[in-house]
């Protein structure tokens, strides 16, 4: 069985195992709140092409453009404080004071300045992308064997040549893996800037259905966003299979 089919069969057996959780722990709760899959899958299907489309598009392009500002700038700088001591020496304190704090504090500030449009929720998501890319591109640099790079050398690699062949390589698995689960947080953070401010967003179309009382389309917009969650961490599963293919040698 090929890895595509393999990965075909197991999500269809997860999505099959939701589902029979779901309806289960609908029939025990036996409240409004907490549709049946059925019902929520019918209003998905009837209102994605009207109501959710749009909703849906937003929230793809806050969280697409925010990833990818994120990791544009923060694994070059990561990979740069990790091979060089004195770039670490400068910004290694300072990463690690702002790293711990919660950057989702700071949106009712970014709300007042950028106002309640894309810029502060992207500004949002890429803070707390970055400083995950960053911490995650520095340690994975520093932890190259000496000896890697060594024998780069031996055979006349300059500085750049080190870091094409040698440092990015070594370093993509472990960028991947924070990408990955940085999409998670980046989801849950979108989200929680939704509902909050704007009328454009998955957010805010699942808070607003709830408002309403209604739960089908709540758990509607709940479904969008779990798809859209499920499609980043597949196309970054795609990328680093395309970038990173001997990591894959033997699976």
């Amino acid at each position: 069985m090929t890895g595509w089919r393999r990965k075909a069969v197991g999500y269809a057996g997860a999505t099959v195992a939701l589902l029979v959780i779901w309806q289960l722990g609908s029939l025990a709760v036996d409240s409004r709140a907490l549709p049946g899959p059925v019902p929520a899958l019918a209003a998905f299907a009837g209102s994605f092409a009207t109501e959710l489309w749009p909703h849906l598009v937003s929230s793809s392009w806050r969280v697409l453009a925010a990833m990818t500002l994120g990791t544009v700038l923060a694994v070059p700088l990561g990979l740069l404080v990790g091979r060089s001591p004195r770039a670490d020496a400068v910004f290694a304190p300072l990463i690690f004071l702002v790293y711990p704090i919660p950057k989702v504090v700071f949106l009712p500030v970014l709300l007042v300045l950028l106002g309640l449009g894309d810029a502060s929720k992207i500004v949002l998501i890429t803070l707390i992308v970055f400083f995950q890319l960053l911490v995650t591109a520095r340690d994975a640099a520093r932890a190259i064997p000496p000896g890697s790079v060594l024998s780069v050398r031996s055979l006349g690699a300059g500085r750049a040549d080190v870091f094409r062949h040698v440092v990015v390589p070594a370093a993509l698995p472990d960028i991947f893996t924070a990408l990955r689960i940085g999409t998670g947080t980046a989801v849950a953070v979108l989200f929680l800037s939704e509902s909050i401010g704007g009328r454009l967003g998955l957010g805010y179309y699942i808070v607003d259905a709830w408002g309403r009382l209604a739960y089908d389309a709540m758990f509607a917009g709940i479904l969008a966003m779990a798809l859209l969650g499920v499609a980043l961490y597949e196309l970054l599963e795609l990328a680093e299979g395309r970038l990173c293919r001997w990591t894959r040698v033997g699976r």
